[in-house]
């Protein structure tokens, strides 16, 4: 029992549970007064603050009249006090916030009971106050721990669904609202990233995606990820050059290589970027030596090899086409000078014209393509093209 005695503590008891309701009020009433935001609250969520207010009051009164020796526990003030109002409002009043409601109604029930209660159980009373209060706030940010945990699996599953439905061309507006309801702000071009996934990479919601989403927003793009089978599939937003924006991700990939799919316009379109991402991954066993990241693009040769309709099509379409419709005997000049072993003077003889002719051919070559006959890796990429682009007959 308290050390004022059995009857005052009664007396105590009595006097709060009278006032519990007027405690109550003058709180609400002081929010309204002190807290910009809170006066900003619709009828219902406002309705909601007074519901809690009212539970911490009865259920400070509760434990004080059963003596408050102890510590209340954490689970029971939980039910006591947050199951009067939804989980939802967890949604609605951040964690600052409720802790500035709990300091304001502490506040208040303190200065009022100055006016309440007989002064010789005035210090129990006071130590009881800071004592349960401090275990609301103890229980406050356990029921926001467990509404972030929630929040944060339920989250995770929607950005998987997300992922799921663009490896599956299924990107309609259902998914384009999911995508935005975890994130996603639609602002530029999105580029496709695949490689293994981490090892620790194998619940729902880890720190490896806690990682990349970082990573990515401090360089002001958007980011979706997630694991589909052993690889971890991230969808940049806002990318500017795909290879430079994902490069400060890598290491947040397992072993092997790590390749970026070309830009596509927005998410909906985003399938094509992650087609040709996972092509060129599986192609890539080809290039072992190949930086990380890689670009799909600088995969075409091992994905021509590999059987990739894609770049085939893109080998006949951004080279050899060019190449064929260039001014000037481009396409001629470059199978000569495979045929003569890259030698400027053998190709000029078998050619029938200067060096320097030859010279600036394989310049025009270089800037139609972007490649350059001389390098070797270049040169396999355009010999490919070639025998593409005559089995094409253009």
């Amino acid at each position: 029992m308290s050390p004022t005695g059995p009857r005052a503590h009664q007396s105590a008891t009595r006097q709060l549970r009278a006032a519990s309701g007027s405690l109550s009020t003058a709180a609400v009433a002081r929010m309204e007064a002190d807290l910009s935001w809170f006066r900003q609250l619709g009828a219902e969520e406002r309705s909601w603050v007074g519901m809690i207010v009212q539970a911490g009051v009865k259920g400070f009164v509760d434990w004080f009249a059963e003596g408050g020796a102890t510590d209340p526990d954490d689970d029971e003030v939980v039910i006591q006090v947050f199951g009067a109002a939804p989980r939802a409002m967890a949604g609605v009043v951040d964690l600052h916030q409720t802790v500035e409601l709990i300091k304001l109604t502490i506040d208040e029930v303190e200065r009022n009971i100055q006016l309440l209660l007989e002064p010789d159980v005035m210090e129990e009373v006071h130590a009881a106050v800071l004592r349960y209060g401090r275990e609301v706030a103890f229980a406050t940010a356990e029921v926001y721990a467990r509404a972030a945990e929630v929040r944060g699996r339920w989250d995770a599953r929607l950005e998987a669904l997300v992922v799921d439905a663009v490896l599956r061309a299924e990107t309609d507006e259902s998914v384009l609202s999911r995508a935005s309801a975890v994130g996603w702000a639609a602002r530029g071009a999105v580029a496709v990233v695949v490689g293994t996934a981490p090892a620790e990479a194998t619940g729902a919601q880890t720190g490896a995606f806690d990682a990349v989403r970082r990573e990515a927003h401090e360089r002001g793009l958007d980011a979706l990820c997630a694991v589909q089978g052993h690889l971890l599939v991230v969808i940049l937003g806002g990318v500017g050059t795909p290879e430079k924006d994902a490069a400060p991700l890598v290491d947040l990939f397992g072993e092997g290589p790590v390749v970026v799919g070309p830009t596509a316009a927005d998410l909906s379109t985003a399938h094509v970027s992650a087609r040709v991402a996972l092509g060129a991954l599986r192609a890539a066993v080809g290039w072992p030596d190949a930086p990380r990241p890689v670009s799909a693009h600088d995969l075409l040769p091992e994905r021509i090899l590999a059987g990739d309709d894609a770049a085939r099509a893109e080998a006949v379409e951004q080279l050899y086409r060019p190449l064929a419709e260039a001014r000037g005997e481009l396409v001629e000049t470059l199978v000569a000078y495979f045929a003569n072993g890259g030698g400027i003077e053998a190709t000029s003889r078998a050619l029938f014209v200067h060096a320097n002719t030859v010279r600036y051919r394989l310049g025009q070559i270089g800037d139609v393509t972007g490649l350059t006959p001389s390098v070797p890796r270049d040169a396999l990429v355009l010999q490919l093209a070639l025998v593409l682009g005559r089995q094409a007959g253009l």
